[in-house]
């Protein structure tokens, strides 16, 4: 696979968005989430999805105009901002951001963003909070994807949730990032891209049948079942219904075909108590959990984002790798659009 150097994707990421309709602000703010995902080795959520979102701008689902969301409630604690369709990496941006000046002033800060798009790895926004010293927790929900457990066909999107916890000025965040389906659709995307076959228990058929092959995949299947689903539907809940734009049920009753909708959750460790006993605390059970023995087969015990840290220092230091797949769909695009592909990427002779 060709490797990157991140600030050269990044540039490559925002002239492929911006040539394909984002406002150049837009196209900022989404090519650093991108590349954030592909640095962690998250890549089902990382560059493969230019393709489709310039699609998605195209099509008129994402909007993207360069300014903010506006804030239309909220009370207290709370705010409630609407995207008009607008990129996700700006809806849940602007989310962060109202959510901290909150926590700054109540403890706490809960930010709705209503009517956004797609925001892919949601840690990066809840590790923008913790960066700050804040408890960071962030949901993303959308339209079906997903089998409700025990029924066929799509029910439930495959919302995800992140938390990041700080863990003071000398170590990572502790950082949570999950989808409550089995995997996450983005890492079926990524086996096509890479033309290899997807593990048993991942997705199902039409039929409701477990599949291997990634092009038959009818339905993701919930995390452990019913967990899972549960968990996805009070995502929704929390994300979409309680925020006045629900997707899931109007979708089932036929009569919406989807949306999207987030939802940040900024806490000041300092509203509970002394912030380095706090801190001190966090240690003391990482430290703990790093001390566990190591059960066969496993190299190390790691704390949630560890592995996701270690493998962006290896990848801003060697570069990203891309799949095959992924560098000839982003070629094809540049191609299309007239954005000169970089010379790591170029396969011409």
């Amino acid at each position: 696979m060709p490797s990157i150097h991140p600030d050269a994707l990044r540039g490559y990421a925002e002239a492929l968005l911006t040539a394909g309709g984002f406002a150049s602000d837009d196209a900022r703010q989404t090519a650093d989430l991108l590349v954030w995902a592909n640095l962690r080795g998250v890549d089902s959520h990382g560059v493969l999805r230019i393709p489709r979102y310039v699609e998605m701008v195209e099509q008129g689902s994402m909007v993207s105009r360069g300014t903010p969301p506006r804030e239309v409630g909220g009370r207290g604690a709370v705010r409630v901002l609407v995207g008009g369709r607008c990129p996700g990496a700006v809806g849940m941006n602007a989310a962060v951001e109202v959510a901290a000046d909150l926590a700054a002033s109540h403890g706490i800060g809960w930010c709705a963003a209503r009517a956004i798009s797609h925001a892919g790895a949601i840690g990066y926004f809840t590790s923008k909070l913790a960066a700050r010293g804040l408890v960071g927790i962030a949901m993303t929900a959308s339209k079906p994807l997903m089998s409700y457990h025990g029924a066929i066909g799509e029910a439930l999107s495959t919302n995800p949730l992140s938390v990041a916890i700080p863990a003071g000025a000398s170590r990572q965040p502790i950082l949570l990032d999950m989808s409550t389906a089995a995997v996450a659709l983005g890492k079926i995307m990524a086996a096509k891209d890479a033309g290899r076959d997807i593990p048993e228990g991942w997705a199902v058929d039409a039929e409701g049948r477990t599949t291997t092959d990634p092009d038959k995949v009818a339905a993701l299947l919930p995390m452990a079942g019913p967990k899972g689903s549960g968990l996805s539907m009070m995502i929704e809940m929390l994300t979409s219904v309680l925020a006045g734009n629900a997707v899931i049920g109007p979708v089932l009753a036929g009569t919406k075909k989807g949306g999207f909708n987030g939802m940040v959750l900024a806490v000041d460790p300092a509203a509970f108590g002394e912030t380095d006993a706090f801190a001190a605390e966090v240690a003391r059970l990482a430290d703990a959990i790093h001390a566990l023995p190591a059960a066969s087969g496993t190299d190390a015990v790691l704390l949630p984002g560890e592995r996701g840290a270690a493998t962006a220092a290896v990848r801003a230091r060697d570069g990203i790798p891309l799949a095959a797949g992924t560098s000839a769909r982003l070629a094809a695009l540049a191609g299309k659009l007239g954005v000169a592909i970089p010379e790591a990427l170029d396969t011409t002779d």
